[in-house]
């Protein structure tokens, strides 16, 4: 990470009944090597205890595993609680098996970014870094 404005912090979860956690591992050791400061919650969270975890945390980030399709349903929800705990300037980013016609759909819920399978881990923690480095001029700015 080349000029971040401070060290952020990211939520790396598992929503819903999928059990398989190998994605969000590499994901969360990329980010950590990254230099981002990493919170994996685990398997089988539910919205509300990603919340929690994203405002006890105080995370910049979530970063949202999910490959059992239950995608259009977990993610709004998740954005939606973050915002009810007034926390709707966190980053939300997807990875996992999104089907490319969800894709705009999760953008117009807020989703920030959706990777899908075969992402390069250094283009996504670069992109995370400039989307949050972009959320802190603007947060100075207003």
């Amino acid at each position: 990470m080349d000029c971040v404005q401070r060290t952020y912090r990211v939520i790396v979860a598992k929503p819903g009944l999928d059990g398989h956690d190998r994605g969000a591992k590499v994901i969360a050791r990329a980010l950590r090597d990254d230099g981002f400061e990493v919170v994996y919650t685990g398997l089988h969270q539910t919205p509300e205890q990603v919340v929690y975890a994203t405002v006890q945390e105080d995370a910049d980030a979530v970063g949202l595993s999910i490959l059992s399709g239950s995608h259009l349903t977990l993610i709004p929800r998740i954005i939606d609680l973050l915002r009810e705990a007034g926390r709707g300037d966190v980053v939300v980013m997807v990875g996992g098996i999104i089907p490319e016609a969800d894709i705009p759909v999760l953008k117009a819920a807020g989703v920030a970014e959706v990777f899908t399978p075969g992402a390069p881990l250094p283009s996504i923690g670069k992109w995370l870094e400039d989307a949050l480095d972009a959320r802190e001029g603007e947060l100075a700015g207003s």
